[in-house]
């Protein structure tokens, strides 16, 4: 395994997170039906919207996201820009904004952010590629990966994703303007027996945004969940694919 971004301690408090999820509402409404459930403090909620095309890519487009960011489906294009440490820079350049401390200090807003999920050629069967685009005008900041849990039939399964051991530090992963970042997750690593999912429950940034601003996407291609993990967020799916 290879992972991209350097880490010394483990980070309890986004994984904390992800252990607690059992769902995404879809738009974070929250109920009594094992999705998120909403902070009473949540506000900027997005709605999930959105049949998967025939390309196998649903969509989550938040209320009131900005225009619409564009970016390669499967990531593939191009070499992840890096700076001398080797920790990843949004878009390359030497700005304040594309360093980690920067991305911490200004985290994302569910409301500019368009969550997507994706089943690209090339990758593993059991692989799925959530991307998140900022819509904003200015660089934001995101953990270092997203929460993710699965549902079947509209009922939660109870299995989160699990992340890359050895992560510390501020989480924080800028994302430019009109950039788009991806997550790669292996619903069944091992090929194991397990339920079988037809949605997935994305939180695009457990560190700072409430339960509320979690979406919920249904899998165009459904598949057998058993002890799942989701990567790094990184600037193309084949380097978050790396850290798995």
């Amino acid at each position: 395994m290879r992972i991209h971004r350097s880490r010394a301690a483990a980070l309890a408090t986004a994984v904390g997170f992800v252990l607690t999820l059992t769902g995404c509402g879809s738009g974070g409404s929250g109920g009594t039906d094992g999705k998120f459930k909403a902070p009473t403090a949540g506000t900027g909620t997005p709605s999930a919207s959105g049949t998967p095309a025939a390309s196998g890519t649903a969509s989550a487009t938040p209320t009131a996201a900005g225009p619409s960011g564009t970016g390669d489906p499967a990531g593939a294009a191009g070499p992840t820009p890096t700076g001398p440490d080797g920790k990843g820079k949004a878009t390359g350049g030497t700005d304040a904004t594309t360093e980690d401390a920067y991305a911490y200090t200004h985290p994302c807003s569910a409301r500019n952010l368009t969550v997507k999920v994706t089943s690209p050629q090339g990758f593993p069967a059991t692989v799925r590629v959530v991307t998140v685009t900022n819509n904003g005008s200015t660089t934001c900041g995101l953990d270092f990966h997203p929460a993710i849990g699965f549902s079947a039939k509209g009922s939660a399964l109870g299995i989160q994703a699990t992340p890359p051991e050895g992560l510390g530090g501020a989480p924080a992963h800028p994302v430019r303007p009109g950039a788009t970042t991806y997550a790669a997750v292996d619903l069944n690593p091992s090929g194991g027996g397990g339920p079988v999912a037809d949605e997935i429950n994305i939180l695009a940034d457990p560190s700072h945004m409430p339960n509320a601003d979690g979406v919920s996407l249904p899998l165009a291609t459904t598949g057998t969940v058993a002890k799942p993990r989701v990567g790094l967020y990184h600037f193309t799916a084949r380097d978050s694919l790396d850290t798995l």
